[in-house]
């Protein structure tokens, strides 16, 4: 089976993350919310959230579409080994914007020494751990190499 591209070029390869969710418009909202990003899909079952016109993250709805692994959200911990990282250069406000969002934070706003950047880390609504973190070397460590 042989298909054509549509349109012009691309770069050789994004990372485009699906998570799935109980509510995609509740998830749809938080997420909008705190990376100050854009719906550019919308509905109950399937979101795309945008960031200056790119694909950020998908969201889709348990059990939609009969797609493997997404069937039953009581099978397994949701994004167990798995960490949603955004990296901004606004790390106060997203904090901010997490804090007024009743984030369930796991580790409170800390450098990160070896990166030499700012993290926060949390719960989503749905139990993923969502890292917010400052550009890498935004942090003068004292005494790390960089």
């Amino acid at each position: 089976m042989s298909f054509e591209r549509r349109g012009g070029k691309g770069t050789d390869m994004k990372v485009q993350p699906l998570i799935t969710v109980r509510d995609v418009e509740a998830s749809s909202r938080w997420y909008q919310e705190l990376l100050r990003c854009k719906s550019g899909h919308g509905g109950p079952e399937y979101e795309m959230l945008l960031k200056d016109g790119e694909l950020l993250l998908q969201l889709h709805h348990w059990n939609d579409h009969e797609h493997p692994n997404m069937g039953d959200p009581d099978a397994a911990p949701h994004g167990y080994g798995v960490l949603l990282w955004f990296e901004t250069a606004a790390f106060g406000a997203a904090v901010a914007r997490a804090r007024a969002l009743g984030a369930n934070i796991l580790k409170e706003p800390h450098v990160n020494p070896l990166a030499q950047h700012l993290e926060c880390w949390m719960r989503d609504p749905d139990g993923y751990t969502v890292v917010l973190a400052s550009p890498y070397g935004d942090v003068v460590v004292p005494g790390a190499q960089g």
